[in-house]
Order: structure tokens, then C-alpha cells, then sequence
């Protein structure tokens, strides 16, 4: 969609972050903790959500974040229902018919988060069972399968200096490397996600090969420089080979297969060249003109008209021009991700003017855009509970 044509307000930034904490902190209540977003609602499932990715655990993720970071005054995060809100995880976990263990739908993100905001040894040893427990999910990728509980184990390891969290972690490490397999249709390597009792091969942040990358790329001075660098040169190869150059730039398609055709046109965090970006931005084995010019496909392609969100919207397109600016220290980078950063506070309030309400959610709603608002702000480019742990 077209682009606002807003100047770049620190002000205005500012005001919004504002804005959106205070009305996520007066529409909580503990039975139905913020109302779902329509967008968010299933036919089979109209209840508010619970989960890190868009549920009340990342509504609270994001709320302890910003209030951390001197964003937002210090303030109600609503932690302490953290541990009714996981009992509720399951029930609606039985929807997806995946693993409870799940980073970012299930038990352990929501367990970490609690934990982030009080640590506590019984906290921990819980997510030591889960993450071990996940090491071999089949899903392999990083909403539901090892990634994303890797994630938790680093961001443990780097807080406590605790030996188990490294080791839980390089057992990650080892099963990703054991199920990355040559793939003859692109002449490189892939893995295979079991998703919802289907396999696939996704390429993308979300589902697929570049979040998996991601988790290796993080915790990379865990990995034994031998093998992270064929690591590394096996996941440039794979970037490299499913790259499709398009008229203003390269995007990657959703998915290998049957699925490929017509996919190489999402432009999202979740599927597409933004996506790519964030995961990939700090793996030093790939070339900058890739990345750039992916950075170039995203500006073309303008705000998303799927709202201000980080999963499938403006902010988490934005968030890829960020790291563009940190990697490469270019100023016309920032300049773009401040102009969707605009776009985006647009969007929030129009929509929140519309419907009565604002999307409480982190990865699909306006606690993901304070947040992505913060990092224009601060000239940082951190993925909430991707970067951010």
C-alpha cells in the first residue's frame, strides 16, 4: 500500500508508546484478559489468547520490556497471572494440535517469561525438562519445534553462566546440523517441518529455514568455529540458491515444493525478504549486496495493508531496515524504517478507531509496534523475543 507521506516525529514516537501502554494496562481483567482482535479470532476459538506470540504472555513480555528500558513508566505488567494464564495455555493449545513445549505458542515461553521478570530455580528446572523434551520435535522450526526453545536456553545461558543451558543448547545445535539435508531441487541444503500433521519446507523467519538459521547464528561462539563454519557456508549456500531476483530487488518464496508457485511475492516478516533479513543479518558469510538489495524489494514494496504488526506488517518490514542500518551503519536504512515507523502509528490508530479497540498482542499487535517504535527511537534493531530475551 502506499506509503504515508508523515516526516519522521520523535515526538509523535514517543506519544504513541505512550498511548498503547496505557490503554493495554486499562483493558486488562483477569478473567478475560485483553479482548481478542478479530483478526486474531479462529471460528473454532473466540477466547483471548495466552500464548508469547499473540497472547497475554507477550502483552506482558512486552510491557515488563519497555518498562525495563525506560520507554514506559514503571507500571502493572500483570506477571503475577502468568501462572493462571499457562494453565489456560492448554486448552488452547489443543486447537493447534502441536507440542505444548513451544516457544512462542506454548508452555516454555510463556515459563520464561515468568522467569524473566522473577527468576526462580523451580522456573528454571522446568524449562531445562521442556527444552530437552523439544531438542527432537519435528516441527523443526522456530514457533513450535527446537529453535525457538534454544532461544531460551541461550538467553539462560547468557544471564547465569549456568553450564546446562550450553549444553542444552548445543544439543540443539547438533540436531538442527543431523536433519539439514541436501535438497536436489535447489542444489543446496533444507529442512523438512512436520506443521499441523503435513510436512514442508519453509524458507521463511517464522516457519522455516531462516529462523532456524537464526537460533544457529545467535548462539554461534557455542559452536565450535569448525563447525560453525561449514554451518555457516551451508546456510549461505542455501540463501544464495533460493534467492529470486525480482524487478526491484530478491525476495525468497514462502516454500519449496509443490506450494512454490505465486509464494515468492510475500513481503513479510513471517514469508518473504523481510523475514530474511531480520533472521539473517548477522550471519558475516553472506553477501551485503544480497541483503541490500532484499532491503530494496521491501521498500518497493511499500507498508503492508495487513496493519502495523511485526509478524505480517508494516512495523516487522521496518524492523528489516533497522538491521540493514546495523550492519551497514547507512543512514538511508534508519530513514526508511522511521517512515514505516509513521505509517505504522497511522495505521494502529485507525484501525483502533474503528473496531474500539487496539490489538493486544506482541507479534500481531500494537505491543509489537511500541516496541519496533522503541528501536526507531533508540537506533537499535532488536526482534522482540527473537534479539530480545
Amino acid at each position: 500500500m502506499p506509503l504515508a507521506a508523515l516526516p519522521w516525529d520523535a515526538a509523535v514516537a514517543e506519544a504513541a508508546i505512550q498511548r498503547i501502554a496505557a490503554d493495554i494496562r486499562a483493558r486488562f481483567t483477569p478473567d478475560g484478559l485483553w479482548p481478542i482482535h478479530p483478526a486474531d479470532a479462529s471460528p473454532q476459538d473466540t477466547q483471548p489468547q495466552t500464548s508469547l506470540y499473540f497472547g497475554a504472555a507477550g502483552v506482558i513480555w512486552a510491557l515488563d520490556h519497555l518498562a525495563h528500558e525506560g520507554a514506559i513508566a514503571p507500571g502493572e505488567t500483570f506477571a503475577t497471572h502468568l501462572g493462571a494464564i499457562l494453565q489456560r495455555n492448554q486448552a488452547e493449545l489443543e486447537t493447534f494440535g502441536q507440542s505444548a513445549r513451544s516457544y512462542l505458542f506454548g508452555h516454555s515461553g510463556i515459563l520464561f517469561t515468568q522467569n524473566k521478570i522473577v527468576p526462580s530455580p523451580t522456573l528454571e528446572d522446568a524449562l531445562a525438562e521442556l527444552i530437552a523434551a523439544n531438542t527432537g520435535e519435528p516441527a523443526c522450526e522456530l514457533m513450535w519445534g527446537a529453535p525457538g526453545t534454544m532461544l531460551i536456553a541461550l538467553a539462560l545461558y547468557r544471564s547465569t553462566g549456568a553450564p546446562r543451558w550450553a549444553v542444552l543448547y548445543r544439543n540443539g545445535v547438533n540436531a538442527l546440523e543431523a536433519s539439514l539435508t541436501f535438497d536436489p531441487e535447489i542444489g543446496a541444503d533444507m529442512w523438512t517441518q512436520l506443521l499441523y500433521g503435513k510436512p514442508a519446507r519453509y524458507l521463511g523467519a517464522a516457519h522455516g529455514f531462516a529462523g532456524n538459521a537464526f537460533a544457529l547464528i545467535a548462539g554461534r561462539d557455542l559452536i565450535p568455529p569448525a563447525t560453525w563454519a561449514k554451518l555457516a557456508a551451508r546456510l549461505t549456500a542455501t540463501i544464495e540458491a533460493t534467492a529470486v531476483r525480482k524487478p526491484h530487488g530478491i525476495n525468497w518464496p514462502a516454500h519449496l515444493g509443490p506450494l512454490r508457485a505465486g509464494t515468492e511475492d510475500l513481503t513479510q516478516h513471517c514469508h518473504g525478504a523481510p523475514g530474511m533479513i531480520n533472521a539473517l543479518s548477522h550471519l558475516e558469510t553472506l553477501d551485503d549486496n544480497l541483503l541490500t538489495e532484499a532491503g530494496h524489494l521491501v521498500w518497493a514494496a511499500g507498508p503492508l495493508a495487513k496493519g502495523s504488526n511485526l509478524c505480517h506488517g508494516t512495523s516487522g518490514n521496518g524492523l528489516a531496515f533497522l538491521k540493514l542500518f546495523t550492519r551497514a551503519g547507512d543512514q538511508l536504512w534508519l530513514d526508511r524504517a522511521r517512515a514505516f515507523a509513521m505509517h505504522a502509528i497511522a495505521q494502529s490508530d485507525a484501525e483502533a478507531a474503528q473496531l474500539g479497540q487496539r490489538r493486544y498482542s506482541l507479534w500481531t499487535g500494537d505491543a509489537g509496534l511500541a516496541c519496533f517504535l522503541w528501536e526507531c527511537l533508540t537506533e537499535r534493531s532488536r526482534f522482540p523475543t527473537m534479539d530480545l530475551l
